[in-house]
């Protein structure tokens, strides 16, 4: 058999994604995109910073023209519930049918928990669920959201989020670290602008590109991968590993970079399942525990990770390797070219607040993380065998 197609397991691929609008420039047809959806007045969501930086926050309005209802740049990397309660509150004020999503992760998770509120009828009682289970329900019905990232994360074609709170805001009694998920919050449409995300500093963007970058990496091992996910997340790896080592340089290929980012993730994030797996776990585990960004994480364990499952697998080496043009032990070295050319952590001692005493812990959250049950059968994930994977990236 072609070590190629080692997939000889059937599967049903049931995949809803956003309309995709990609090109410098794109962001200028913003208004055209939400005429498609019907928006008339848009509650633009962005973070403290990405929605007052006039590189960013300009060309959107312009974009957006009279269907720009207001900017509500309140968001933080902490995803408080809070803040998307408030942004549902602006929401009405403003007098909104629709919402432009704009910058990273938090920004795009906010705005969802902010699109499932203002579709709600008692938002006290969906904060109170949400204090409870840790998941805010999100109703059949849901308005208009569209988004425009601004790092490489690849958070935008997906169907949930993250979403915190904690007593100091006001809204739980102890703090709720959570998110929310269904079919029904994939994005209308995603915008994707390699000129406005060349405006992102550089740091912020490397890191957020390891994430987006290990996405294609876990969907050509996990066990939840297809057929067309091994297509694109091949081919967006192809890309990602040429474009992102010069993001620090002179001639950053951006346009590459966020192409690529976009087929890495393309599939991942479907009704029911995800192709995230063992890497994401650890980002989990690893942010649970420390102030590390995730995607400085995932660039410390990815390495580890992938020596502990070629150890346990050959399903999906021989689609890595031809991703990265080499035989399957090459493909750790590839993964940790990407790394390094991003500039990021490369040992889990130099990250401040970890100690090597906070390992076995680090180990449990990430056995405990439900993206485990997405790595194949095979590769040992008990809390002792990740503990060792966490030692070698010690």
């Amino acid at each position: 058999m072609d070590a190629l197609d080692d997939r000889t397991d059937g599967f049903r691929f049931d995949y809803r994604p956003a309309a995709i609008r990609y090109g410098d420039g794109a962001v200028a047809d913003l208004a055209d995109e939400l005429d498609r959806h019907g928006v008339t007045t848009a509650l633009v969501v962005a973070g403290t910073t990405t929605g007052t930086a006039p590189a960013v926050i300009d060309p959107i309005r312009e974009g957006l023209g009279d269907r720009l209802g207001e900017v509500f740049a309140e968001t933080t990397p902490e995803k408080r519930l809070a803040t998307a309660l408030e942004g549902a509150a602006r929401y009405d004020a403003s007098g909104a049918d629709g919402i432009v999503a704009v910058g990273g992760g938090s920004s795009l998770d906010v705005a969802k928990a902010v699109r499932a509120l203002v579709a709600t009828d008692d938002r006290e009682a969906a904060a109170a669920a949400f204090a409870e289970s840790g998941a805010l329900p999100i109703p059949e019905a849901l308005g208009p959201l569209v988004v425009v990232p601004t790092t490489l994360a690849g958070a935008d074609l997906s169907l949930g989020g993250g979403l915190t709170a904690s007593p100091e805001n006001g809204v739980v009694a102890e703090t709720v670290n959570g998110g929310l998920s269904a079919p029904q919050m994939m994005p209308n449409a995603a915008v994707y602008d390699p000129a406005l995300i060349a405006t992102t500093p550089t740091s912020v963007l490397c890191a957020s590109a390891m994430n987006g970058f290990d996405k294609g990496v876990e969907s050509l091992y996990a066990r939840t991968a297809t057929p067309p996910t091994d297509g694109t997340a091949a081919r967006g790896l192809r890309l990602l590993r040429d474009a992102l080592p010069t993001l620090r340089g002179d001639d950053p290929r951006y346009g590459r970079a966020v192409r690529g980012t976009i087929l890495v993730q393309y599939g991942v994030s479907r009704p029911g399942e995800t192709t995230l797996a063992l890497i994401h776990a650890f980002g989990h585990g690893l942010t649970t525990h420390s102030a590390i960004q995730q995607g400085a994480a995932h660039g410390v364990v990815a390495p580890h990770v992938l020596e502990h499952v070629f150890e346990g697998i050959e399903t999906g080496r021989g689609l890595l390797s031809d991703a990265f043009d080499t035989d399957p032990e090459g493909v750790i070295d590839g993964v940790t070219a990407v790394r390094d050319g991003l500039g990021l952590p490369t040992r889990l001692r130099t990250v401040e607040d970890i100690t090597e005493e906070d390992l076995p812990t680090i180990a449990e959250t990430t056995a405990a993380d439900h993206l485990v049950e997405n790595v194949p059968d095979g590769v040992d994930v008990s809390a002792a065998a990740l503990e060792r994977v966490l030692e070698a990236a010690w």
